[in-house]
């Protein structure tokens, strides 16, 4: 059965309130796009159902649309990428 999602390390740009929270507020793809977050909806651990993973998972808001960010406890950010 072959995979419709893979998992995609991306790069983020986060920013960190005086009490030490972190907020990524921008995606960073391989190539260099970057994508702007709109709205964190939602922050917690969770598994990824698509792809290998787990951490704490964000739901984002871009462009209209929601999609799933995990930050690995290994300091690396993955998204559920569509498999070509």
């Amino acid at each position: 059965m072959e995979r419709k999602y893979k998992k995609e390390y991306v790069g983020v740009k986060a920013v960190f309130n005086a009490e030490g929270k972190m907020k990524p507020v921008e995606i960073v793809w391989q190539d260099g796009r970057t994508f702007p977050i709109d709205q964190i909806t939602d922050c917690r651990r969770a598994v990824s159902l698509k792809v290998d993973g787990t951490g704490i998972r964000y739901s984002c808001r871009i462009a209209g649309s929601v999609h799933y960010l995990f930050y690995e406890e290994n300091y690396k950010w993955f998204v559920e990428a569509k498999a070509s």
